[in-house]
């Protein structure tokens, strides 16, 4: 069973201490859903997970084995969606999500089904041509969380993902997890909105 956790991690951004001593677990097929108020630290840990951001102590650890050791090898199997979207004004919405794609498949017809697959389970398949600036921040919002399924991994790291959707494309994310989670996926979500029944919680505070 493969398992990503953190024992005792403490953050410290400037001089202020965000949160010490914290520890959590993620087996497969599991979430675990980051709750508190705005500056408790949901973010930072978010970033520590995706090692963007070094732990001033403490230990983070894939399978018991520290990710630190190997970096690149962390990276490729986790995706992380932060509050930046990430879009490429001057692409397409279709060549966006083809050079998120490209990072995952080596095989062009692989790269261009799974683009295709995507923009369809967002709702955005008839969008593909278009400019990504003219998108709305819905719209840029759904095609950052495309790239989830168009370059997939293990471990989704969330920032808040619900931010800018609607109701249908907020249901249309939690199929999204839901589904992950069902095939062995892991993931950890920052969220202010309520945490599904029985799901994980960590409070930060």
């Amino acid at each position: 069973m493969v398992a990503f956790s953190g024992t005792r991690l403490t953050c410290i951004r400037g001089e202020r201490l965000v949160f010490e001593d914290l520890g959590f677990s993620v087996e497969e097929g599991t979430a675990l859903y980051l709750t508190g108020a705005n500056g408790s630290g949901k973010s930072s840990l978010l970033r520590i997970m995706a090692t963007l951001l070094r732990p001033a102590a403490g230990e983070l650890c894939w399978n018991a084995v520290d990710v630190w050791d190997d970096i690149p090898a962390h990276h490729d199997r986790t995706r992380y969606v932060g509050h930046p979207d990430g879009v490429k004004p001057v692409l397409s919405v279709g060549e966006n999500l083809t050079f998120w794609a490209a990072i995952s498949e080596t095989r062009s017809e692989q790269v261009g089904q799974s683009v295709q697959t995507a923009l369809d389970r967002v709702g955005l398949d008839r969008l593909s041509e278009m400019p990504a600036r003219f998108l709305s921040a819905g719209q840029r919002r759904r095609l950052n969380l495309a790239r989830l399924l168009a370059a997939p991994a293990r471990l989704w790291l969330l920032d808040e993902p619900a931010v800018g959707l609607d109701e249908g494309s907020t249901a249309v994310l939690e199929s999204m997890i839901a589904s992950h989670l069902a095939k062995g996926g892991m993931a950890v979500v920052a969220t202010h909105d309520a945490v599904p029944a029985g799901a994980r919680r960590l409070e930060l505070s």
